[in-house]
């Protein structure tokens, strides 16, 4: 299902018509409450990065929302730092002066220079110049712009629920109309949940074939 299509199927099932603008919101947001809720193989982005020597702060790419890893790649190995608070970092290593190999991250906050963006605080502060690489949840293109994405082509049954939900919300249908949507929407979303935190996180080897008890 791409973007034109999931417009008219939406339309259809209310009869009624949306702006473009009207329908591009209701879209973002129901894709915004779609990713999360499942953590799907879309999400996760990875980017390289370098250290910078005496700069204890490492900046996040500009679509950053959550860590799955932080590394530094020391020679030809990877040494994945461990996450700490903020506090932790000033009191283990309060002299920005002393320098070494990263072995603890936190969060900081903005970006000095984008404040939109986020920061990485580093302890120690980095002694020399190691490439970095960031495992990271990130929005994937809306299909509001890409035309067609992962989930319009794959599970496309919560989209279109989710942004029904949206819709009956926008026309301000009464509550239990609402609630019936909502209900269609978490009926399709645990098939997907079912997939995302499920099956794409075993196999039949480690963990056997789904089986249905007999009785």
């Amino acid at each position: 299902m791409d973007y034109a299509a999931l417009k008219t199927a939406v339309e259809d099932y209310t009869e009624n018509t949306f702006s473009a603008t009207d329908f591009a919101t209701m879209t973002k947001l129901a894709e915004q409450r779609i990713y999360n809720a499942v953590q799907l193989p879309i999400l996760r982005k990875s980017v390289m990065g370098t250290l910078t020597i005496g700069n204890q702060y490492l900046s996040a790419p500009s679509d950053f929302l959550s860590v799955f890893s932080l590394a530094v790649v020391n020679g030809s190995s990877y040494e994945f730092l461990l996450n700490k608070d903020v506090n932790f970092i000033r009191e283990s290593f309060p002299n920005p002066a002393s320098t070494g190999v990263p072995k603890y991250y936190a969060l900081f906050g903005p970006n000095s220079v984008t404040p939109t963006e986020q920061t990485f605080i580093l302890g120690p502060t980095p002694s020399s110049a190691l490439a970095t690489e960031l495992n990271y949840f990130g929005y994937p293109e809306s299909i509001v712009t890409a035309t067609n994405t992962w989930l319009g082509d794959n599970f496309n049954s919560v989209l279109f629920n989710a942004v029904m939900v949206e819709a009956t919300r926008f026309m301000k249908q009464e509550a239990d109309i609402v609630a019936e949507m909502d209900k269609q929407y978490v009926q399709s979303l645990t098939l997907l949940k079912n997939l995302g935190d499920g099956k794409n996180r075993q196999d039949a080897y480690r963990s056997g074939q789904i089986r249905t008890q007999v009785i």
